[in-house]
């Protein structure tokens, strides 16, 4: 999916570009797969703020995913292809044999009237999703379970895919996209291909508008503050930080400080970390 730029006729619009939706289908998303999608402003349950920057935003409706894919030994027809404000991948809707409709994550070179199919007996394509031990090893797959049965959590995202190294025993090993080598149980879903909007990283927001749209508001630097609301503030000036690095607005390092538990019960699964020298 290409990549759309407008006449400058006005400073954003110069810098400005956004992806070329022509070849989604121009229709309503299925109202039986739409749920409401409350804004929470980046606050809990007890109504702290524990994420800053956030709020706004227009409205959006969530899609309800098929990330399982637990229908199988049935065929299911692509109807649509649509834009999904909640995620960087577009999704595909799919009616099954039976009449079912569901979304999926839209790979990338799937059309209006592919057949995609999960289980054991599907073909080794783009779209169709099987346990990883009934697919070859080298195959490049997306949209990954990490616990049989659970749905699927990793590589998700626009553009990316994952490949199939290896099968040991009771354990495949998956290079992700950000270079890690982990085990995960050969009995895990995995869907064919690589997910589409491959275009989707080259986008310019041009303007800071855009991104209020999507709920997020300014970000003020710490070295612009008062002492009393940021570690970084006062001073005359432009002043250093004052410490040996940079850190949070609660003093915590903000650079290179690493918060993965020493002991995780995962560590065991990553054969080769994403930051391995």
């Amino acid at each position: 999916m290409a990549i759309k730029s407008y006449k400058p006729t006005t400073a954003s619009r110069r810098n400005m570009t956004v992806t070329d939706y022509s070849d989604l289908s121009k229709v309503k998303p299925e109202k039986s797969l739409l749920e409401p999608l409350k804004k929470h402003s980046g606050r809990n349950n007890m109504g702290r703020i524990t994420v800053r920057h956030r709020g706004g935003g227009n409205r959006n409706k969530y899609r309800i995913i098929d990330f399982k894919r637990n229908k199988t030994g049935m065929d299911a027809t692509v109807q649509t292809l649509e834009y999904d404000p909640n995620r960087s991948a577009h999704i595909a809707l799919v009616k099954y044999e039976d009449g079912e409709k569901r979304y999926i994550i839209a790979p990338n070179g799937l059309k209006v009237g592919d057949v995609v199919r999960s289980g054991a007996d599907a073909d080794i394509k783009p779209g169709n999703a099987l346990a990883m031990e009934n697919i070859p090893v080298g195959t490049f797959i997306h949209n990954i379970e990490l616990y049989p049965g659970k749905g699927a959590v990793l590589v998700r995202s626009a553009g990316n895919t994952a490949q199939l190294m290896a099968k040991e025993g009771k354990y495949a090993l998956v290079r992700l996209p950000s270079g890690e080598l982990r085990k995960i149980p050969v009995i895990c879903f995995a869907t064919i291909g690589q997910i589409g909007n491959l275009d989707h990283e080259n986008v310019k927001v041009g303007k800071a508008g855009k991104t209020r749209h999507k709920g997020f508001r300014p970000t003020v630097r710490g070295s612009v503050m008062n002492p009393n609301d940021h570690p970084h503030g006062g001073g005359e000036g432009k002043s250093p930080v004052g410490r040996p690095g940079p850190v949070t607005p609660w003093g915590k390092p903000a650079l290179g400080y690493k918060t993965r538990k020493k002991h995780n019960r995962s560590d065991k699964f990553i054969v080769k970390r994403r930051n391995a020298k």
